[in-house]
């Protein structure tokens, strides 16, 4: 990893946009009507967006066959840089049988509103359960990740694209920071060490606990949850975005850490996608990322330090971010502290694990989870959003 005196390389080198400028945005408006439209999905569309601001350097379109059937098979794009998931336009039969190699096309959001155009370079079929099997580490449908393979288009669209204008977050546009500007902000804080942190879920005291571990090593903390696609049954953006909010008002120095969303959707590919969750924050500036217990994980697919253990896979200098590996976290009885095994000596009965099911029960029944779980405030928070959900 090479900390210069601007902040980290963004991954290969070179932070990309994809932004039209005023006069590109112009000429594709008065082409529009006439351009063959391929309508994203809410994926595709965040997918978009992380391009066009950089977040996926050194990605600048969809992915053409190469690069794909690389990066499914050996976690590398053709280039032989390292990137683990791929990002793929997928489409039916019949949206890519009339496309022309080397035409504009037309990107719709699911409104039907025009956001974005592709210089289509590439139209290729694809092994749908390959991707599955390398990538998500199962073939079944009751993975959520695989069902999205399985569920779309056999052919892939690929080449560069252009997002027409970066709307601000219908929700959060105060927390909207993209790759240029997180790391205007690094900067302008005197910041050369900063440790990035990646969560779908509501923080609890052990996301808090590692948080505050890491940033007691570094000069700053960018927490950056997820507000992309993912499943039904997660809770949603906005009370987490809360949660987080009460956290920096009540429990964080504001000083050592800034708050912003990460537009991308998830995948649940566990520990490819902790790779790609580690690159991404590579873009966004972070030096360092935090990698705890099944990062990105669903269900039963991936052994509980699989996330971590695929770091080791790569030299660190290729990956050009440093992973800050935490155990699993609880509650200790013994110490009525947070701790791990690393730092508690307490015996399995003196500590509080509390699962992500266990505390879904408790607010569908308005029960709080208890203190040792989540601070009051955010328990409260999650209480009265489960109630009126």
């Amino acid at each position: 990893m090479s900390v210069i005196k601007d902040g980290i390389a963004p991954h290969g080198g070179t932070l990309i946009n994809r932004l039209a400028s005023s006069a590109q945005k112009q000429e594709f408006e008065s082409k529009a009507e006439n351009l063959p439209r391929v309508a994203l999905d809410q994926r595709a569309a965040s997918d978009l967006v992380m391009i066009a601001i950089g977040g996926f350097s050194p990605i600048s379109g969809f992915m053409g066959q190469a690069d794909y059937e690389k990066v499914v098979t050996d976690m590398r794009l053709a280039s032989g840089l390292p990137w683990s998931v791929p990002v793929t336009l997928s489409v039916t039969e019949a949206v890519a049988e009339p496309l022309q190699i080397g035409q504009l096309v037309r990107l719709d959001d699911e409104t039907g509103r025009f956001i974005g155009v592709l210089e289509l370079s590439e139209k290729y079929t694809y092994d749908k359960k390959k991707e599955a099997i390398n990538v998500y580490r199962t073939d079944e449908d009751k993975h959520p990740g695989v069902k999205v393979v399985y569920d779309q288009g056999p052919i892939n669209l690929a080449g560069d694209v252009w997002l027409l204008e970066r709307d601000p977050h219908p929700l959060f546009p105060s927390y909207q920071i993209d790759p240029a500007q997180s790391r205007a902000q690094f900067r302008d804080r005197g910041w050369r060490t900063i440790v990035g942190f990646q969560t779908r879920n509501p923080i609890h005291r052990a996301h808090e606990y590692i948080q505050k571990c890491a940033l007691e090593t570094v000069d700053g903390l960018f927490l950056h949850p997820l507000v992309g696609a993912t499943k039904s049954d997660d809770i949603p953006a906005d009370v987490r975005m809360r949660c987080y909010e009460i956290m920096m008002e009540h429990y964080f120095p504001q000083d050592r850490v800034i708050l912003a969303i990460n537009p991308s959707a998830m995948r649940y590919a566990g520990p490819r996608e902790a790779i790609f969750h580690a690159l991404i924050r590579k873009n966004y500036g972070c030096t360092h990322f935090i990698v705890g217990r099944d990062h990105a994980g669903v269900g039963d697919y991936y052994g509980t330090y699989d996330a971590q253990a695929i770091f080791d896979e790569f030299e660190p200098a290729e990956l050009g971010i440093v992973p800050m590996k935490f155990e699993h976290a609880f509650y200790c009885t013994r110490t009525s502290t947070m701790a791990t095994t690393k730092t508690s000596p307490a015996t399995p009965e003196e500590r509080i694990h509390l699962s992500g099911t266990k505390v879904r029960s408790l607010l569908r029944d308005g029960k709080q989870p208890p203190p040792e779980f989540s601070r009051p405030e955010v328990a409260a928070e999650l209480v009265k959003a489960m109630q009126t959900s």
